[in-house]
């Protein structure tokens, strides 16, 4: 029989040693990868604590789901499937990841124990790279003294000669062909032609530079980590030999600051996969690895999908008539509810 605690085990083990083992962990402020996220918006910083974040040691564990962010999809999908413990890549918070609620109540209706690894996890394998098309010979977790500020300075692997060989294998490796039909088809049988989606709408492309442009070696940066365009210049001065600057996770749009210096620098400039990929980037790995250290509890993958649909055509008609006379007979009114 597996528990709560053998999968804390499991986690530490493949993040070598990282996990919080004690309260002390978490209040000594001496643990790396115990990290306070503030951006001073009062009451929304949080502390990560990577390892168990709720749930009881001994509670046996059958199966577990590896995630990106815990929400409540999550949290009801889990309760509906059985799930006994959630393993969520990033942080998670009190309401935000738990709708709104406080995460014991929600988290115990169903008994699911909850797990959170994030910067803990980060710079454990070379997969992003190497899904982007280049083998890493630097890396840095906290570029600049910026903590989470990931940094990869590569070279290109051998069949990757062009940026367009770049986008060609994001899309083969992601499956984009796939999300694509499937969106093509959900938006025939919705009879919605405004339907998008996250993967599709962000996928990669070429900010600056040709399909064709040689690309040998690669500055591989994460803008939503704060990396700026000074850090950009300090890492050229550093690699000299780069050619490309590579943006993944997160993307920057024509005209920004990154984009303006790489063009002053003389290097191509490519985005890469987004955010919600990487659940295929980071997620998968983990789960395998979870599926090898756990070899009697079944492991399953939550995949988040994000769409986005013009409001007249959101619903079927009889919730479309419902939702509009919510909104014109007591939101706009502002006529009084007796609620419990």
């Amino acid at each position: 029989m597996k528990t709560v605690e053998d999968v804390l085990i499991a986690l530490d083990e493949l993040t070598g040693g990282r996990v919080v083992k004690s309260l002390n962990d978490i209040t000594r402020g001496e643990h790396p990868f115990v990290i306070m996220k503030s951006s001073n918006i009062p009451g929304k910083e949080i502390i990560e604590t990577p390892g168990l974040v709720y749930g009881d040691m001994k509670k046996e564990v059958k199966k577990v789901a590896v995630a990106m962010t815990m929400t409540e999809g999550c949290i009801e999908l889990a309760g509906a499937t059985g799930v006994d413990a959630i393993v969520a890549h990033h942080p998670i918070a009190e309401a935000a990841n738990s709708g709104g609620v406080i995460l014991k109540n929600y988290l115990d209706l169903y008994n699911v124990a909850a797990f959170e690894l994030h910067e803990a996890f980060h710079g454990l394998h070379p997969g992003i790279p190497f899904l982007h098309g280049h083998q890493v010979y630097r890396t840095e977790v906290s570029y600049g003294g910026v903590h989470g500020n990931i940094f990869y300075a590569g070279k290109v692997l051998p069949e990757v000669k062009t940026l367009g060989d770049m986008l060609t294998r994001l899309d083969n490796f992601m499956g984009l062909k796939v999300e694509e039909e499937l969106l093509h088809t959900e938006k025939e049988i919705r009879n919605s032609p405004s339907l998008s989606e996250t993967s599709i709408v962000t996928r990669g492309r070429i900010a600056h530079g040709e399909e064709t442009s040689p690309v040998n070696n690669i500055v591989h940066i994460f803008p939503h980590t704060g990396f700026s365009p000074e850090h950009l210049r300090l890492a050229i001065q550093e690699h000299p030999e780069a050619d490309t600057v590579l943006a993944s996770i997160s993307r920057v749009y024509d005209g920004h600051p990154l984009i303006e210096t790489a063009k002053e620098l003389g290097l191509n400039f490519i985005i890469g996969n987004c955010h919600v990929l990487e659940i295929l980037e980071n997620g998968l790995p983990l789960a395998y690895a979870l599926d090898r250290l756990l070899p009697d509890v079944e492991v399953v993958v939550f995949r988040e999908r994000v769409t986005s649909i013009s409001l007249n055509e959101m619903g079927a008609p009889q919730l479309k008539k419902y939702a509009e006379e919510m909104a014109e007979g007591y939101l706009l009114k502002k006529t009084a509810v007796h609620t419990l």
